[in-house]
């Protein structure tokens, strides 16, 4: 397939690239900027300019794929109903110009806060508000000739070159010398490794049914004490559980993020797709030097 990829250079992008290519599928990728464009000639795909407020660019690299993967979200959290807007106009966009063609059309979603307190699966709704619009429009577009799934993503697809929440965790031990949890950190994270992530985008591409919900899930629920002993473990430093009301002081945003208890299964996804993660878990890869030094964040 000629496959179109928003987010195509981003951390997970860059994964699903070369497993697209290594199935011998053409890759389009989306690129706003120079760099961009040169990560992605030199991952062997071809580029297509625009960005996610170039709704021209989005439908007219829709248009000629025969499926797309959109991974790209503003990842701003000072305007977080601003990106989740621009990304409901992008999907709609995109969504429209497949209407009718039954060729694939496969979004990135999210876990954390889908079902608070219990262990999530992939028949949950989404809530309606925040990123569950999308969820939403997706399966709406299923009943519109279009072949959609959503892939919800943990809070952590972790992996060299992460620069989501956990390098932001190490950074916040690192400044405050204290490795903190919130309360008992008996809450739980689900993780995925980002090559077991991007197997999963390429397995929905190409046979998920229509109005799928996927979860690229690995660990299942990790408790939040346990991720920050490890960090604290890496770093020499104590390990403290803080207050809610302490954490944003140690954490910043993700404060009221690591205090969540979102455990979430992929059981469904696995028996659908035949998919079975391989990567290491979580606290496996926190052993290792990747988060600890001084490249960290750069993708290979």
């Amino acid at each position: 397939m000629r496959v179109f990829v928003t987010g195509a250079s981003g951390f997970i992008g860059s994964a699903v690239v070369p497993e697209l290519l290594g199935a011998g599928h053409q890759v389009v990728g989306l690129a706003r900027s120079e760099a961009s464009a040169r990560a992605l000639e030199a991952a062997g795909a071809q580029v297509h300019r625009g960005s996610l407020d170039d709704l021209e660019s989005l439908r007219a690299g829709a248009a000629k794929a025969d499926g797309v993967i959109h991974l790209a979200f503003i990842h701003d959290f000072s305007r977080f109903e601003d990106s989740v807007r621009a990304d409901a106009r992008a999907i709609e966009a995109m969504g429209a110009v497949l209407e009718g063609s039954h060729r694939p059309f496969v979004n990135a979603s999210g876990l954390l806060g889908l079902r608070p307190g219990r262990t999530a699966v992939e028949t949950d709704a989404a809530a309606p508000t925040g990123r569950g619009g999308a969820e939403a429009t997706m399966i709406a577009l299923a009943s519109r000739g279009v072949r959609t799934s959503i892939v919800r993503l943990p809070p952590s697809v972790h992996g060299r070159g992460d620069h989501g929440f956990v390098p932001h965790l190490i950074a916040s031990a690192r400044r405050k010398g204290v490795a903190a949890y919130v309360g008992e950190g008996a809450n739980r994270w689900p993780a995925v490794h980002r090559h077991d992530a991007a197997r999963l985008f390429r397995l929905a591409l190409e046979r998920a049914p229509a109005g799928s919900a996927l979860h690229a899930v690995d660990d299942e629920g990790v408790p939040t004490r346990d991720i920050a002993s490890a960090i604290g473990r890496r770093l020499g430093v104590p390990v403290a559980s803080k207050t809610p009301a302490e954490a944003g002081e140690f954490l910043g945003f993700l404060g009221t993020l690591f205090a969540l208890d979102a455990p979430a299964s992929s059981a469904r996804t696995r028996e659908l797709l035949g998919w079975r993660p391989e990567g290491p878990g979580l606290l496996a890869d926190l052993d290792d030097e990747h988060y600890f030094t001084a490249d960290a964040g750069t993708v290979l």
